[in-house]
């Protein structure tokens, strides 16, 4: 008889080779890809609102042309999670990098606020392709699912502060017109990525209908407390791409130590993902969002009432960390409570949490800053998301009572 038969030296053996086979190289297209998105996608941040300005555009129609684009990429956001069930998470992802090659490629060829609007419009489509394809392949990859997530999220992170910290360079010495051309050879370079990203499994072999899955996770109570978590998640980027920076500026610090101090919101996140998302073990764990938006509550009421830029910076790396971690929980859940064959559709619905945060926050602060000051306004928001991190253990029982039970 073969020494390879019923021998538990060589089974253990096969087991071993079978998970350094599975185990995702340091280096991997899908990272890679994750990357080089988020690097084009960051150079946007700079280059669409000064380019409109270099153009003469007044201040509606610049912030026409950021506002515009959140509110409709809400509704998006669910077709391209629909989608990504449909198509296979891989063919949307590349659809994604496809679609910035061309907004970039718009955004350079434009001189007027048709041409940019029509490079936004470009850019939602990307948008709403990649997320949820993005979160939905990162879902199965092998390995601890917490760990990948959170690396994951520091990627994104890491891209798009470089790709924010070299566009400012590229305009000083280039132009505009040069950056959105960079941009079109980034998303280019993503896209070749995304053509090489291996499926760690199989594609489902029967395809949803376009849709169908929403209904079913629309009847589960925790598709409502992961949409929540979602929200909350994302209060620190609505508030860095808003009313932080008038925060900053009315306290006292120039638009330099600005740009300095809203970057450690983004290195807060990438040292969650990489330091802290082992904590997020399994969906049923109440205590990482509890302190998550514990701590959120507490940075972004305390930063409107210590100006010193040693606290701010503290503060800002504080709620970068807290809402990496939320980020990971939120993932995991939507993980655990969903079929690969409902992934892309769920983890949407977590991007529509991202999607509401980004359109009521500024509203909500803006309403409060006209109404009593930007600092009312930031203590207000504080003591909200202060309500809601007490109300997390109340709402996990509301969202699980009914016999559904995370993993």
């Amino acid at each position: 008889m073969p020494a390879a038969c019923g021998c538990p030296h060589n089974h253990a053996f096969r087991l071993h080779r079978l998970r350094h086979v599975t185990r995702l190289p340091p280096f991997s297209p899908f990272h890679a890809n994750a990357f080089t998105w988020n690097f084009a996608l960051g150079m946007t941040n700079l280059l669409v609102p000064l380019y409109a300005l270099e153009l003469g555009m007044n201040g509606v129609e610049i912030g026409s042309l950021i506002a515009l684009p959140v509110l409709i990429q809400i509704w998006i956001n669910l077709l391209g999670g629909a989608y990504a069930d449909r198509m296979g998470a891989k063919r949307t992802s590349m659809f994604s990098c496809a679609f910035l090659v061309l907004a970039a490629v718009a955004f350079a060829l434009s001189r007027s606020f048709a041409g940019l609007l029509a490079g936004q419009l470009l850019t939602i489509l990307s948008r709403a392709a990649f997320w949820p394809s993005n979160w939905a392949l990162a879902s199965r990859l092998p390995g601890d699912r917490s760990r990948n997530m959170g690396r994951l999220n520091a990627t994104t992170n890491a891209g798009q502060i470089a790709g924010i910290a070299l566009t400012g360079m590229v305009i000083a010495r280039f132009g505009f017109r040069a950056g959105f051309w960079l941009m079109a050879g980034v998303g280019l370079l993503s896209f070749t990525f995304a053509v090489f990203i291996t499926h760690l499994r199989s594609e489902q072999a029967t395809r949803p209908a376009l849709l169908s899955s929403y209904r079913v996770l629309l009847r589960r109570r925790s598709i409502y407390f992961a949409l929540s978590c979602a929200y909350i998640s994302a209060l620190p980027v609505s508030l860095s791409v808003s009313f932080y920076p008038i925060l900053l500026v009315e306290q006292g610090f120039t638009s330099d130590a600005t740009g300095w101090l809203l970057t450690l919101r983004a290195f807060g996140s990438i040292a969650s993902g990489i330091a802290l998302a082992h904590l997020v073990r399994r969906a049923s764990d109440r205590a990482a969002p509890f302190a998550s938006a514990l701590v959120s509550a507490v940075s972004v009421g305390l930063a409107a009432v210590l100006p010193n830029p040693l606290w701010v910076g503290f503060f800002l790396l504080a709620l970068g960390m807290a809402s990496g971690l939320m980020t990971v929980y939120f993932q995991i859940l939507i993980s655990a409570i969903s079929t690969a064959e409902q992934r892309g559709s769920a983890m949407a619905l977590g991007g529509l949490g991202w999607g509401l945060s980004n359109l009521t926050t500024p509203l909500l602060v803006g309403l409060l800053r006209d109404a009593y000051g930007i600092h009312v306004a930031f203590y207000s928001l504080g003591v909200v998301v202060f309500v809601v991190a007490l109300s997390i253990f109340a709402l996990h029982r509301w969202a699980f009572g009914n016999g559904e039970h995370p993993l």
